[in-house]
């Protein structure tokens, strides 16, 4: 099938294995065309190149056809980001084509919004990172980023210095049990898994920027230290 070069299509393949949740999507013109999604703790490893083959072979395309490979570049478990950047780097390899990183809490930002049922003023992806850590960041209701992605310890009072008046969305596998504490009222949750759907808009951005990663030197982003002392910064309480 050469239907990336016969109709101009950009054809994304994306993959997301950031968490226990496996995920593949392909995209037209960053639109996604269909995904396949797999629960299982590490199960990356065994599912993933099946997955792919599975979905491209019932979309009726080959790794020739795709534009560009798109991966989830971190932060998120360790294993499963070594096995989607190496998946995407040997399939980018294999067919001579472009790849492209896209922020695991940018996937959670996105899709927090489009699952979401209201407007919020900012949007803040967490991603569990055992007891009551996680890796976050604050993003505008439009779901760019404004702050800086680092690890949090959560308590009630987290995020009291963003204004009273202005509506938070909690998104992400982290924002489970900061619901629970959280001392704020009238906060949205959308408590989700970091899913490939949501990395079409986002990769075929990069793609036509021309935003791309060495695909011989690209490593994920795992942001493991927790030991980086107190933030100063109000915003984020």
């Amino acid at each position: 099938m050469a239907a990336n070069k016969e109709n101009k299509e950009t054809i994304i393949l994306a993959i997301e294995t950031s968490t226990d949740v496996c995920s593949a999507a392909l995209s037209s013109n960053g639109v996604t065309i269909d995904s396949i999604l797999e629960t299982g703790a590490r199960m990356q490893t065994a599912r993933l190149a099946p997955m792919i083959g599975e979905l491209l072979e019932r979309n009726g395309f080959c790794m020739k056809d795709c534009s560009a490979v798109a991966v989830s570049s971190g932060p998120g478990s360790y294993t499963g980001l070594r096995v989607g950047v190496s998946m995407a780097k040997g399939l980018c390899f294999g067919a001579g084509i472009p790849l492209i990183g896209v922020g695991t809490l940018d996937i959670l930002a996105a899709q927090g919004i489009a699952l979401s049922q209201a407007a919020a003023d900012y949007v803040i992806p967490m991603i569990d990172a055992r007891r009551m850590e996680v890796y976050q960041a604050l993003y505008d209701g439009a779901g760019t980023r404004i702050g800086d992605i680092s690890p949090k310890i959560l308590d009630g009072s987290s995020y009291s210095g963003l204004p009273i008046d202005k509506q938070l969305l909690f998104c992400g596998n982290g924002c489970f049990k900061f619901e629970s504490i959280i001392e704020r009222k009238g906060s949205l949750f959308v408590p989700c898994n970091p899913s490939a759907d949501y990395m079409s808009r986002l990769s075929y951005e990069n793609f036509i920027n021309g935003i791309f990663e060495d695909v011989a030197y690209m490593e994920p982003f795992y942001l493991k230290d927790f030991a980086i002392g107190i933030s100063k910064k109000k915003i984020l309480g």
